[in-house]
C-alpha cells in the first residue's frame, strides 16, 4: 500500500479499527467513537470523518453498517454470528453473576473478555472479574469455584479468571490491551465499586478518552434485603481468626498448585494476597504484537498516546 500521512483524526480511527481487527471484530460508528484510541473526538465528528475522509476510504470498508480494515469484509458475518451466540450467553451471565455477587465477601462482579463485547463464539466461557473484601480473595474464590462446578453440570462454562481485593483496584500493567479490558467490562454487581475502579485506573483514558462509562449498561444486581442480610451473616461467621486461617490455608494450597503454570513463558498470572489472576495462557502480548504488525503494515506505528 502506498502510505500517505493522514490527519490525526483519520489515523486515530484507523488505529481503532485495526485493534478491533485483531479480534475479528468490525465496529459500528458509535463503537469507533467509544473506543477511539488516543483522541477525544465527538461522536458527530467521528461519523463525519468516517463518511468523508478519502484517506480512510482507501484503507477501510463498510459492510452491513460495520467499519473494518480494507480486505476484511468477511468479519462482518463473523460478528453477526458471534452476536447471536453472545445473546444466548448473556442470560446465564446475568443469572450466575448475580449468584456470585451474593457470595460472602464479594463486592463487585463484571463480565469481561469476549462476551463483554458480544464477540463470543458458541460454547465460549463466561469470563468474570470479581472484586472482594480485603483479605478474603482466596476464600471468595473457593466459593466461586463451587458455583462454577455446579453450573458446569448444566453445561454452562463460568470462568472467574480475575479476582482482586477492593484495596488493589489499580492495574499494574498499563497499555492499550489493559485499557480495553478496563473499559469494556460490564459491571453486573457493585456499580459504585466499578466507578472506583475506573478512577483508580484513570490512566486508561489516555488510551481510550471516550470510554469513560460502560458501552452497555446493566442494572446493579447487588444483594439487598434478605440476600444482603444472609451475606453479612456468613461474613460474620468467617471473620476473625477462623477466616484468616481459611484464607491463608487456601492461598498457600492453590499457589503451590499453580506455581508451575504461573512460571510458564506464556503466563501473565498474578497470585498473591490481593490477586488471583489466573492468566496462564497470556492473550495480552500476542494481541499487542498482532496490533503492532497491523500498524506497521498501514504505516501508523505507535500506540496513539505517546507521540
Amino acid at each position: 500500500m502506498d502510505i500517505q500521512p493522514g490527519r490525526a483524526e483519520d489515523v486515530a480511527i484507523l488505529r481503532t479499527l485495526l485493534y478491533a481487527d485483531v479480534f475479528d471484530y468490525p465496529l459500528t460508528a458509535d463503537e469507533v467513537h467509544h473506543f477511539l484510541i488516543g483522541l477525544p473526538l465527538s461522536r458527530e465528528r467521528v461519523k463525519q470523518v468516517l463518511q468523508s475522509s478519502p484517506w480512510l476510504a482507501e484503507r477501510t470498508v463498510r459492510v452491513n453498517g460495520y467499519f473494518t480494515a480494507q480486505g476484511r469484509a468477511e468479519v462482518a458475518a463473523k460478528r453477526e454470528e458471534r452476536e447471536r451466540a453472545s445473546r444466548a450467553l448473556w442470560h446465564d451471565a446475568r443469572r450466575y453473576g448475580r449468584w456470585i455477587g451474593h457470595l460472602p465477601f464479594v463486592r463487585m462482579v463484571a463480565v469481561t473478555g469476549a462476551l463483554a463485547m458480544n464477540n463470543s463464539a458458541p460454547g465460549d466461557d463466561i469470563d468474570f472479574l470479581i472484586v472482594t473484601a480485603p483479605g478474603r480473595v482466596w476464600l471468595a474464590r473457593a466459593l466461586c469455584i463451587a458455583i462454577v462446578r455446579l453450573v458446569g453440570l448444566w453445561g454452562v462454562k463460568v470462568c472467574p479468571n480475575y479476582i482482586l481485593a477492593e484495596s488493589a483496584l489499580a492495574q499494574g500493567q498499563q497499555d492499550l490491551f489493559i485499557a480495553h479490558e478496563v473499559a469494556q467490562m460490564t459491571p453486573l454487581v457493585g456499580h459504585s465499586l466499578y466507578a472506583e475502579m475506573r478512577r483508580a485506573n484513570a490512566w486508561s483514558l489516555a488510551y481510550l478518552p471516550n470510554a469513560n462509562v460502560p458501552l452497555r449498561a446493566e442494572p446493579d444486581a447487588a444483594p439487598r434485603g434478605a440476600g444482603r442480610r444472609l451475606q453479612r451473616m456468613l461474613e460474620w461467621l468467617w471473620r476473625g481468626e477462623l477466616g484468616e486461617r481459611l484464607e491463608s490455608w487456601e492461598r498457600k494450597r492453590k499457589i503451590a498448585k499453580f506455581r508451575r503454570q504461573a512460571q510458564l513463558p506464556s503466563a501473565n498470572a498474578v497470585l498473591d494476597e490481593s490477586h488471583v489472576k489466573g492468566h496462564f495462557a497470556d492473550y495480552r502480548r500476542p494481541a499487542l504484537t498482532a496490533y503492532e504488525e497491523r500498524l506497521e503494515r498501514y504505516g501508523v506505528a505507535g500506540d496513539g498516546v505517546r507521540q
